[in-house]
């Protein structure tokens, strides 16, 4: 079984796709605009079964989205998933150089963390 996670936002979401081991097939930071067609992409690819959306201030339009592409939807707390994906992203991408030397904590990731976050969703949502 596949399932979609998705940060949504104003200008770009996080869409992640796992399979129900928590395995990542798919994890990218996608500019609003283009969701629906990256949806529908991913839907046909993996064939989806499952969508699980973040309860952010623009949840609605994404899952009014997912919803019209026949894809069942679970609402997810997002409480705290930026912190954590912060955390997630030096783990997977650690710091080089004299970056080293500073604690991650006091860093700030180089690039958007919201396709992190759309991961953190689904596991957040397979540990119930």
């Amino acid at each position: 079984m596949f399932i979609v996670g998705v940060d949504p936002g104003r200008d770009k979401c996080g869409v992640a796709v796992l399979n129900s081991d928590g395995e990542i097939f798919f994890e990218k930071v996608i500019e609003t605009a283009e969701f629906e067609s990256t949806l529908k992409n991913l839907i046909a690819q993996y064939k989806l079964e499952l969508a699980i959306l973040g309860d952010g201030t623009t949840h609605k339009n994404a899952e009014k989205i997912l919803l019209g592409l026949n894809l069942p939807v679970e609402i997810v707390d997002e409480k705290h998933t930026t912190e954590q994906a912060r955390l997630l992203y030096w783990k997977k991408n650690p710091p080089h150089g004299w970056r080293k030397l500073l604690p991650t904590s006091l860093q700030v990731p180089p690039e958007p963390v919201d396709g992190i976050v759309a991961e953190i969703l689904v596991k957040r949502y397979l540990q119930k």
